[in-house]
């Protein structure tokens, strides 16, 4: 028996609902504008979203700005099978977070706050405001609670938002490789209950490690490995995998785990191509079987790793486990469509532990 019904925003490729699933919830709706990923959600219905009724293929930029005509906050709950006297017991979601990722801070329009997308947090909380569920878990980039201008008036706008709505909560960076996710991946969850309701917990990190140079996590176990999360999964080749590129051809040299300051005076090579930190950490970076996968990006450049030490890119089922989907979860799209459904993607085992403290409450 279900625990509590879902109704899910910005849902991608459906890691969130994944684990709310895996925590005994179920799903009745989810909405996200991309096409491959909402029907990966479909094709994935009958095995891992059984209550799914629809995965709404809708952009909820104009509900998010009031201008312009687009779906409703009434539309989304009639679709989940709501109302005003049938509330969701959970409404979930991570709004799209490119203005306020860690990534790409050089550009202009991201230093100055000026990406019209950031405002997709207020279609969460418009829709968090007229929906009233009893709990919601708000996930994004944990670059949102820097404090600079363009992450520090969104977020204290968010939380405002969230409490005007009449919710009490709380937030937390929590880090998917301290919860057994062979993947280097901190994120952002607000997690909050209507007045009234017990607010939950944050789960207990499960797992401890290193983490660019420093330690995370508390819990009694080692992180996960990409060596032990691969060790038994059997991959074809795929046309993409080959690196190429101005760099492409340097991968062979640099040892596993490491990146291009292999090849800088500093690291003592003879034929140095670059100055020390002159690019970024994931440029031609590789992976560590001894160690979690670092950062797993959406739409990486053509040298742009995580690489396989096997110099190459990763194979789309070897992505998937690092991400914690299960091997069974089928993906739609061409393999770019693919890598950013997983890149933009909640791990599964990480929001199965979020909503396990909610679980535990109803």
């Amino acid at each position: 028996m279900a625990v509590g019904s879902v109704l899910s925003l910005f849902s991608g490729a459906g890691g969130l609902d994944l684990g709310v699933e895996a925590a005994g919830f179920r799903t009745t709706v989810a909405v996200e504008w991309d096409e491959d990923a909402a029907d990966t959600m479909l094709k994935n219905r009958d095995r891992f979203f059984p209550e799914l009724n629809e995965a709404m293929g809708v952009d909820l930029y104009p509900l998010a700005t009031g201008q312009g005509k687009g779906v409703t906050t009434k539309d989304i709950m009639k679709v989940g099978g709501f109302s005003s006297r049938e509330r969701p017991d959970l409404l979930v979601g991570g709004p799209p977070c490119v203005a306020f990722s860690k990534s790409g801070f050089w550009l202009d329009w991201k230093r100055e706050a000026d990406d019209p997308a950031a405002s997709l947090l207020q279609a969460y909380t418009a829709v968090l405001a007229k929906s009233k569920p009893r709990y919601f878990i708000l996930e994004n980039v944990y670059a949102l609670t820097f404090n600079n201008k363009a992450s520090r008036p969104a977020f204290d706008r968010l939380l405002a938002e969230i409490k005007a709505a009449g919710y009490q909560f709380h937030w937390q960076v929590l880090h998917a490789a301290d919860y057994g996710v062979p993947q280097a991946r901190p994120r952002l969850f607000i997690v909050g209950a209507r007045k009234g309701e017990k607010l939950p917990d944050f789960p207990e990190a499960t797992h401890h490690g290193d983490w660019e140079r420093r330690a995370t996590g508390g819990g009694p176990l080692p992180h996960v490995t990409t060596g032990e999360a691969l060790a038994d999964l059997a991959t074809t080749p795929e046309k993409s995998e080959v690196v190429r590129g101005k760099w492409g051809h340097l991968l062979p040299d640099i040892p596993p785990g490491d990146n291009y300051l292999y090849y800088t005076e500093k690291r003592g090579h003879p034929d140095p191509l670059f100055e020390w930190r002159s690019r970024y950490w994931s440029f031609l970076l590789k992976l560590n079987p001894n160690a979690p996968s670092p950062t797993i990006q959406a739409q990486p450049g053509p040298n742009v790793g995580p690489f396989h030490w096997d110099n190459r890119r990763l194979r789309v089922p070897e992505m998937r486990r690092l991400f914690t989907f299960p091997d069974e979860f089928e993906f739609v799209g061409r393999r770019n469509s693919v890598q950013s459904q997983l890149g933009n993607s909640v791990p599964p085992k990480l929001a199965e532990q979020v909503a396990r403290k909610i679980a535990e409450i109803l």
